[in-house]
């Protein structure tokens, strides 16, 4: 069993940055892959990136790659979420998420955090 809780969510205007944090307690973390999905408002919930066990491979929605950047911190058993150039459409609820399958944590990883809030105003 994995714990997740995400934090570093709030109010940024549009063209900030914000870092998202997602703190794993239970098992160890390092067994695990980790991804970062979001729920905008009156929209389907969709994969944002994935990091493997390892932190070698990281893949990200097209969309996404080249101003979002997932990464780990082993010593802090932390996975973090680094979104730059931030659009009003990025508003969401971020959910961090955990599993042991790389080939599903981008539609069905095993365990969820509860979500933290990111509005990005206009």
């Amino acid at each position: 069993q994995v714990q997740l809780v995400e934090s570093g969510g709030g109010l940024v205007q549009a063209g900030g940055s914000l870092r998202l944090s997602c703190a794993a307690s239970g098992r160890t973390f390092n067994s695990y892959h980790a991804a970062w999905f979001r729920r905008a408002p009156g929209k389907e919930r969709e994969f944002v990136a994935r990091i493997n066990m390892n932190g070698i491979t990281a893949t990200y929605a097209g969309s996404l790659k080249g101003r979002f950047t997932i990464s780990r911190d082993y010593g802090k058993n932390t996975v973090y979420l680094q979104m730059n150039s931030l659009h009003a459409d990025d508003t969401a609820v971020y959910y961090c998420a955990a599993g042991t399958n790389w080939n599903t944590m981008a539609s069905a990883p095993h365990y969820w955090g509860q979500g933290t809030q990111v509005t990005v105003s206009s």
